[in-house]
């Protein structure tokens, strides 16, 4: 899913959340790639580097972000008719 993914409830997400279902540790890459619509792995190598070049000041702000920065909620992808059917319930 990508920064245009759609709540049925609420409309598009906004905003940045961790995707601990994509994600590996606590799911802020995956996040971060999903906000920029960026490969999750580009965003992990990215990471890698900067924690190897600044690896206090990235652990800091890698905690930080997983602390502050909500997961993302659960949404129904399916067709429209399966979503009224469960909604109903």
């Amino acid at each position: 899913m990508n920064q245009r993914t759609w709540n049925s409830d609420h409309g598009p997400l906004r905003g940045f959340y961790r995707d601990s279902d994509s994600g590996w540790i606590f799911g802020v890459c995956a996040g971060i790639a999903d906000h920029f619509n960026l490969r999750v792995g580009t965003v992990r190598v990215i990471a890698i580097i900067l924690l190897l070049l600044f690896t206090w000041l990235t652990a800091t702000i890698y905690l930080a972000a997983t602390l502050l920065i909500r997961e993302k909620p659960l949404i129904f992808s399916g067709r429209e008719t399966e979503y009224e059917f469960w909604r109903r319930l």
